[in-house]
């Protein structure tokens, strides 16, 4: 895919409509079509970076401060009395499209969303695992 072709490139450049709740020289944050619950922002780089893996630091940093604002905005705007951020890198973590973009999701007691389930590890395995993590981040 070409950035000619991305979607969130086109929202960037103004091509598509989308409900733009904020803007500047670097980021880009609109509202989810699809909505964990009302208030799911999107937040963007204007540049584009296939996902979180391949972004630049810069980006990353500019994207964070954002989303921590957009929380922030959510909670006290729409009454929540809390977030999630999410990111997903790679299909096989559910991204559907090809443009980094970092979800900033409203939260409400009882509103049916639940996170991942997790499972402890196998006798031996955290350690092995973290010996793995900790060569590879040299």
């Amino acid at each position: 895919m070409t950035m000619q072709d991305c979607l969130f490139c086109k929202i960037v450049r103004k091509e598509i409509p989308a409900a733009v709740v904020f803007e500047d020289e670097t980021v880009v944050a609109f509202l989810d079509i699809k909505p964990v619950n009302p208030g799911h922002v999107l937040v963007v780089p204007r540049a584009h970076a296939a996902d979180y893996a391949s972004t630049d630091d810069a980006s990353l940093r500019d994207i964070a401060v954002v989303a921590k604002c957009v929380g922030q905005a959510v909670m006290r705007s729409l009454q929540a009395p809390g977030f999630n951020i999410g990111v997903n890198n790679g299909r096989a973590a559910g991204q559907l499209v090809d443009h980094m973009h970092l979800h900033v999701m409203p939260r409400f007691e009882g509103d049916g969303y639940e996170l991942w389930h997790g499972k402890p590890y196998a006798e031996g395995e955290m350690q092995e695992v973290a010996e793995k993590l900790k060569t590879a981040l040299g």
